[in-house]
């Protein structure tokens, strides 16, 4: 057990022949006992100022675990998020390619649905040409015809064709 200021204080010393001189012994040992009761405080302030440090130091290593696996959790949840960002896009852009294909296979099918109407309007009116054509000229074959002339030579009277309904 270490020694305590009163511990120095209560020291006696036995008396020798020639011994020191107790004035001198007594000054020394209040110095002595000064001198420790100083060294004591400051041991005492510097453990309490230990304490202190420690708790502090054990509550800033709390905290840095704290934020390192704040750090860990945001990583991994950043991680989630790309990830799941990065499954959503190639979902996107799959939809979209068949998107796409549909619209270019619809475009070609209409572009060939077309493609026959026009071929088949051409035919049609390639038919109704060549039939108006027909008609056209077998009317001007029926102008050329001598048929008109001999109408023209027909002569009638009026006056007779009323005697003729008048008699009937």
């Amino acid at each position: 057990m270490p020694l305590t200021p009163l511990d120095i204080h209560n020291k006696e010393f036995s008396k020798g022949f020639r011994g020191y001189d107790e004035d001198e012994v007594n000054e020394f040992l209040d110095q002595i006992i000064k001198d420790y009761e100083l060294i004591l405080r400051e041991k005492k302030e510097l453990e309490e100022k230990l304490n202190d440090v420690h708790e502090r130091l054990g509550h800033f290593t709390n905290i840095e675990e704290t934020l390192n696996k704040s750090i860990i959790v945001a990583q991994e949840a950043a991680e989630e998020v790309k990830r799941n960002a990065q499954k959503e896009a190639k979902l996107i852009i799959k939809e979209a390619e068949k998107n796409a294909d549909r619209i270019v296979n619809e475009a070609l099918s209409k572009a060939r649905k077309i493609a026959l109407e026009i071929e088949e309007l051409k035919k049609q009116s390639k038919v109704f040409r060549t039939r108006f054509k027909m008609l056209i000229e077998a009317q001007l074959d029926l102008l050329k015809n001598d048929d008109w002339d001999h109408l023209m030579e027909f002569e009638v009277d009026a006056t007779e064709l009323q005697l003729d309904e008048e008699n009937k």
